[in-house]
């Protein structure tokens, strides 16, 4: 199927998931056995890399509760690479940079966007938490370079893994982000949200080495938590809780007062994976990585569970 065909076709699916009115009944889906059952009943989208739509292997089904379909960006079916993360996975997904030198829009990363919000992760507004997990394997020892400046020696901040975007985001703003992130001029992995649309994020940051935590060539889980009505973050490696500090001591999420404090009741505008802008208009942040077992909840999931779900499938 041609690009334009698709892109006709995925407007048109998105216009049906962003109409107004009452979301749609959630029909019963059968959960993938490669999530532990205590996060199941919370398990709003996942990704295997396992599971093309037919017809369209640049897209990847849902194994979630949603049904959020998400597009292999500009790389298609060929970033399904068979590499194998955990037990029972046949393939990974490989995002990365096309060509530093040309500010384009050929980057491989992954992910859904609609400028009127995806109706189907609805799960995600007016919500208390958020949980991200997944698989990374990084193949860069630093941010790469930038695309969108004239210097050549310019490089990106950042590098972007997985997140759920604001419900004003222009691709890149987020309400719960896996990220490695420059923080006072040294690289840190992050977990980064944002509670209010137009509001202020909070970013959690590891004291360890990235590099350690995320070794060049290694399979590494990972986790972020949001608990947007205390304004705590939690980061994970492994299954174990990561040590770290909090970039902001003030009150970005607006916490302070009597709760309970919810997420904006706004559709998040998707879903970005291995860099900015999933609707493929811009570059940004991009990750040499592969990717596997993409996990978006709408709960903070508890250290114990976290811990369940990396045994689960590091047995």
């Amino acid at each position: 199927m041609s690009r334009a065909r698709r892109t006709a076709i995925s407007l048109l699916a998105i216009a049906a998931l962003a109409g107004a009115g009452t979301p749609p009944a959630q029909a019963e889906r059968s959960i993938s056995s490669d999530v532990h059952p205590a996060l199941r009943a919370h398990l709003v989208a996942a990704y295997d890399f396992d599971h093309p739509v037919p017809g369209d292997p640049a897209l990847e089904r849902d194994q979630g509760r949603s049904g959020t379909e998400i597009e292999l960006v500009n790389g298609g079916a060929a970033m399904r690479v068979p590499d194998r993360a955990y037990r029972g996975s046949r393939n990974a997904v490989q995002t990365r940079q096309v060509d530093p030198t040309v500010a384009g829009n050929d980057d491989w990363k992954a992910g859904i966007w609609s400028a009127s919000g995806v109706r189907t992760l609805r799960a995600f507004s007016a919500t208390a938490g958020t949980s991200v997990l997944g698989w990374f394997k990084l193949n860069t020892d630093s941010p790469l370079l930038n695309s969108t400046t004239a210097d050549p020696n310019d490089r990106y901040n950042a590098i972007g893994l997985a997140g759920v975007l604001t419900g004003d985001s222009d691709g890149h703003g987020v309400r719960a982000l896996l990220e490695l992130i420059d923080v006072d001029g040294q690289l840190r992995l992050v977990a980064l949200g944002r509670r209010l649309d137009g509001g202020n994020s909070q970013t959690f940051a590891a004291n360890q080495d990235w590099r350690e935590l995320l070794p060049v060539g290694e399979w590494v889980h990972l986790a972020a938590t949001f608990d947007f009505d205390t304004g705590a973050l939690a980061l994970y490696r492994n299954g174990e809780p990561v040590d770290g500090f909090y970039t902001r001591t003030d009150d970005p999420w607006l916490v302070s007062g009597s709760g309970p404090h919810l997420t904006t009741a706004s559709d998040p505008r998707g879903i970005k994976i291995g860099g900015s802008f999933p609707q493929d208009t811009r570059e940004s942040n991009p990750c040499d990585c592969r990717m596997d077992g993409l996990m978006f909840l709408d709960s903070v999931v508890s250290a114990n569970d976290v811990r369940r779900q990396y045994r689960h499938l590091a047995r």
